[in-house]
C-alpha cells in the first residue's frame, strides 16, 4: 500500500508539472492547503477518495486518468508515456500510429534476416 502511495504522488506531481502549475496553484483548484499537497506528492499522506476527486478536479483530469499506468511495470521504460500521448489522441490518430508502428517492425524483422 505504502508503494502505491507514492507511486500515486509522483503521478500526481507529473501531471501538475505537465500543467504548469505550482503545488499553491493546485491547493488553490483543489480546495487543499499547499502544505498537504507537497505532502500527498511525496507519499506521505493517505488519501481518501473525497481528497482523490478534489486534486483531479484541480488538475483538471479523471481518477481513471490519476491512475493510469501506476503500474510500475510501464513506468520506466517509456510504456507509460507512449500510451498517455495515445491517449488523447484522435481514433484516426490512434489507426496512425499502430500501423506505423506495425511498419516499423516489419522492417526491423526483415533487417535481422
Amino acid at each position: 500500500m505504502e508503494e502505491l502511495v507514492k507511486r500515486l504522488g509522483k503521478r500526481i506531481r507529473q501531471l501538475r508539472r505537465e500543467r504548469k502549475l505550482s503545488q499553491e496553484e493546485l491547493g488553490e483548484r483543489s480546495k487543499l492547503h499547499t502544505n498537504y499537497i507537497g505532502q500527498v506528492e511525496r507519499g506521505e499522506k493517505n488519501l481518501t477518495v473525497q481528497t482523490l476527486e478534489k486534486i483531479a478536479r484541480g488538475l483538471n483530469v479523471s481518477l481513471e486518468q490519476l491512475f493510469r499506468h501506476l503500474d510500475p511495470m510501464t513506468t520506466s521504460d517509456g510504456t507509460s508515456e507512449l500510451l498517455e500521448l495515445l491517449s488523447e489522441r484522435s481514433k484516426d490518430d490512434k489507426a496512425l500510429v499502430l500501423s506505423l508502428a506495425k511498419s516499423v517492425f516489419k522492417w526491423g524483422q526483415r533487417k535481422n534476416y
